[in-house]
């Protein structure tokens, strides 16, 4: 009765977006190949995209260098990536790992399967390579981040439901999930026409209200030191307990619950961690996101055309002066520029 209403499984050509079909179909005929890429992909990257661009914004505020967030991004994404698939593997290895089993098919992201848990942890490890490197500190730049990482499971989930992944129970609920029967995950056993929890969706509006709530927090308390990011464990780890007992999932079962909600009970423990030790370390505010010795001027970062070059320069005119003329003092630190 509540068909009309429900959410329709996805249709089959969306999973694929042909780029080069696309670009010929715009006139631009001079690109003679298909380039197929998978729906679930795109959200993947919109995702990374969203956040990175939030993430900028947000360190921007703070005094950092517009461009850092892509110092760190080139070590965590990659990181992450692989992290959320191994971890993805290890938790399904039925899926995986069986009598003439095709071993390379545990490198086909494409065909969905990201644990965000194991994204977190190998993501964190790149982001403190990353963080080390561009002189940043690192819970500047996870406070940073939380909001956008929300935003960027969002857009992921979005990208399950091309996928046909991460459904429910059973459910006459008007939003009911249509899952098309010949889908290997459909329930052996159910009828034809059943409907599914979205958790998809779920997931989605839980992510996009938590981050609205964090830079909501942030921007009335200045939460910082990591507990922002300490925050968004908690969030999610509560969302993601919840979750996992209604959906339908092969993972691997641990003393009577599924692995992945082990995982968000430690999300929330390691939350709270966080946020107790880094309150009694640090109860003051940041005195900068970078750190020290390490900071970052727009003086610094740019050449001023009006004393550092002219187009004398090029004849040697005014060179020697200039060269006797000692630099100006980074304007914002006095400790020196980001190397």
């Amino acid at each position: 009765m509540f068909a009309p209403l429900s959410i329709p499984a996805p249709n089959p050509d969306w999973q694929v977006f042909n780029l080069g079909q696309w670009l010929r179909d715009i006139g631009l005929g001079f690109f003679p190949f298909d380039l197929n890429i998978n729906a679930y992909a795109i959200c993947i990257l919109l995702g990374i995209v969203v956040a990175t661009a939030l993430t900028s914004a947000r360190l921007k505020r703070r005094g950092a260098d517009p461009g850092v967030v892509l110092d760190i991004a080139i070590w965590a994404v990659p990181f992450g990536i692989i992290g959320g698939r191994i971890f993805h593997v290890l938790t399904h290895p039925d899926d995986y790992f069986f009598p003439g089993a095709d071993l390379a098919r545990t490198l086909y992201i494409w065909e969905g399967g990201m644990a965000i848990f194991g994204a977190l942890i190998l993501g964190a490890l790149g982001a403190y390579l990353g963080c080390r490197q561009a002189g940043l500190r690192f819970w500047s730049f996870a406070d940073a981040l939380a909001p956008g990482l929300l935003l960027a499971q969002a857009f992921g989930r979005l990208g399950n439901y091309f996928n046909q992944e991460l459904f429910g129970l059973p459910t006459d609920l008007p939003w009911g999930l249509e899952i098309a029967s010949a889908n290997p995950a459909f329930p052996v056993g159910l009828a034809e026409g059943t409907l599914f929890h979205p958790m998809f969706l779920y997931e989605i509006i839980w992510n996009v209200a938590g981050a609205a709530l964090l830079l909501l927090m942030d921007r009335r308390l200045r939460v910082q030191w990591g507990k922002l990011i300490g925050l968004y464990f908690i969030w999610y780890g509560i969302g993601r307990s919840v979750f996992e007992t209604i959906r339908i999932d092969p993972s691997e079962i641990f003393l009577g619950v599924r692995t992945n909600v082990w995982a968000a009970f430690a999300a929330i423990l390691v939350g709270l961690v966080i946020i107790i030790v880094q309150t009694r370390r640090h109860p003051g505010i940041e005195p900068s996101p970078y750190l020290p010795g390490k900071e970052w001027s727009p003086d610094a970062a740019g050449v001023d055309s009006g004393e550092r070059y002219s187009d004398s320069d090029d004849d040697g005119n005014g060179a020697a002066e200039d060269a006797e003329t000692p630099a100006r003092k980074p304007a914002t630190s006095g400790v020196g520029a980001k190397a």
